[in-house]
């Protein structure tokens, strides 16, 4: 599995590649940067729940200090009060609290049966229950008046007040301003304060108890979200991390891979003897640019060396178009001087060994000649145009009553090297010449046929050619130097009654 991730890995492109490895370096930091910050905000939102906490209790301790200065002002002035027993006791009960500060004038004051007493201008008495023993204290709200009633019990009597709820909400909004709604709930009414309370998620609500829990102050505050800011805070690392590998992976690509594709297609389009076009603007890496001066240098180099490989190459094959030209025609002579000593000859045996050794020496020449011709393609030497110059030079030189042999080819097109060219060239003049002196009125079939890429079968069929071993000297000579012959072809000599065969290596078909 791990060697499989890798062979893909090492398939990818360079580019990619990069950006995956800046990947694995900056994810780690990135990761890490984010916790961060997500710990960061999640303790900016455990302090802002914590302070909504405290101006919770603060508004809380607003009221409840309200309520309770009016209640210990209205129990000292009414237990001083109350004794009077009459309507005197409300006004007993006013100078008592004209010295304090920001307390209620209306009240009312009743004996100990709940039984009104006396009630200042403005303030509406109301039932009678619930009774309060002396010291106590109870509160209810009045959701008609929207206000809260207190009552306390003072020795022969109470008395009953009430605090407006404007009261009530400066006093909460004095003690903090972070307050989006604020109720009161007495466990049958609720007075709303400010608001009204939101329903939608949006606030989150505190519930405190107040006046020894008579009342519950229910306080909103706006529920603190993750704001688009703080997601892009949250996500600046991260952001940061992917941008960071995608300008390295730009850059890289713009300044390195994108300059080396355009070095690499015009290297790659540049053939030899032509000029070599390569792009002059290729960023500002110094780099790169080096390496195109180095690529041109470098062609220039082997431009040169090849040139001068050329010049060596044809004053080579000068030389040796030359050497073979010269060896034609010496052999060519050195046919002439046979010839012309054959004709000089005394005797008729003399005659046909000077005819046989020229007819071989033109044999060779005919090789050599079939072989310069075949040098500029450099594809060794055509058989079949050497067999037929072969058989035309064979019936041309002739003895006069074989001057009428019938010579048929069936050639194909291959080609092979001068050392099996030699060796076809003497196999077929031994042959023919052995044919053309025993038995001149019967035709030689010469056939070449290619029976592999690297082979063809080489085929001479004359009724002369009896393979079994006969006692003449003649025949037993020309059977040991065919032998030799396809020896030095590498390839056995299958012979049959009237056929004999060889195969030889050839090039392959172009």
């Amino acid at each position: 599995m791990l060697s499989a991730a890798i062979r893909r890995f090492a398939g990818l492109p360079t580019a990619a590649k990069l950006l995956l490895i800046l990947t694995a370096l900056l994810l780690p930091i990135g990761v890490a940067l984010s916790l961060i910050a997500a710990s960061g905000i999640r303790d900016a939102n455990d302090m802002l729940r914590d302070r909504s906490a405290n101006e919770a209790r603060a508004a809380a301790r607003g009221m409840e200090g309200l309520i309770a200065r009016n209640a210990l002002a209205l129990r000292i002035a009414a237990a001083g009060a109350i004794p009077a027993q009459g309507s005197n006791a409300c006004d007993a009960a006013l100078k008592a609290l004209a010295t304090a500060p920001a307390i209620t004038r209306s009240f009312a004051l009743r004996d100990g049966e709940g039984q009104v007493l006396c009630a200042t201008d403005g303030f509406v008495p109301r039932e009678n229950l619930p009774l309060v023993a002396p010291g106590d204290i109870r509160s209810w709200i009045d959701p008609d008046a929207e206000q809260v009633d207190i009552r306390v019990g003072v020795i022969g009597g109470m008395a009953t007040a009430s605090v407006s709820g404007d009261d009530l909400k400066t006093a909460a909004l004095d003690a903090t301003s972070g307050i989006r709604s604020l109720q009161l709930v007495d466990g049958q009414n609720t007075l709303d304060l400010i608001g009204p309370a939101a329903t939608d998620g949006r606030q989150r609500f505190v519930a405190l108890p107040i006046i020894n829990g008579a009342l519950t102050a229910r306080i909103g505050f706006p529920v603190t979200r993750i704001t688009t800011a703080d997601k892009l805070v949250l996500l600046l690392p991260v952001l940061m991390w992917v941008l960071a590998a995608l300008v390295a992976w730009v850059l890289v690509t713009r300044l390195l891979i994108r300059p080396l594709k355009r070095l690499q297609s015009a290297v790659s389009g540049y053939s030899p003897g032509e000029e070599l076009q390569l792009p002059r603007k290729l960023g500002p890496s110094t780099e790169i640019q080096e390496l195109r001066d180095a690529f041109e240098r470098a062609v220039a180099r082997v431009d040169e060396s090849e040139r001068e490989m050329t010049g060596a190459l044809d004053g080579q094959r000068r030389l040796v178009r030359e050497v073979h030209h010269r060896v034609k025609n010496n052999l060519q002579v050195v046919a002439s001087l046979l010839n012309i000593h054959g004709r000089s000859a005394e005797t008729t045996d003399a005659r046909n060994a000077y005819a046989g050794i020229g007819r071989r020496v033109g044999a060779l020449s005919v090789v050599h000649r079939n072989h310069f011709a075949e040098m500029e393609e450099n594809r060794g030497i055509a058989v079949r145009p050497l067999l037929a110059e072969l058989a035309a030079e064979l019936r041309a030189g002739a003895p006069d009553p074989a001057r009428k042999l019938r010579i048929d080819l069936e050639l194909e097109s291959v080609n092979t090297t001068q050392d099996v060219a030699v060796a076809v060239a003497f196999l077929v003049t031994e042959i023919v010449e052995f044919a053309m002196l025993n038995r001149p009125e019967d035709p030689v079939e010469i056939s070449l046929r290619r029976t592999s890429e690297l082979t063809a079968r080489l085929t001479l069929s004359s009724p002369v050619l009896v393979p079994e071993a006969a006692d003449e000297p003649e025949k037993m000579q020309f059977e040991r130097i065919i032998a030799g012959l396809a020896k030095q072809l590498r390839s056995t000599l299958e012979r049959k009654l009237g056929r004999y065969s060889v195969d030889l290596p050839v090039f392959p078909a172009p």
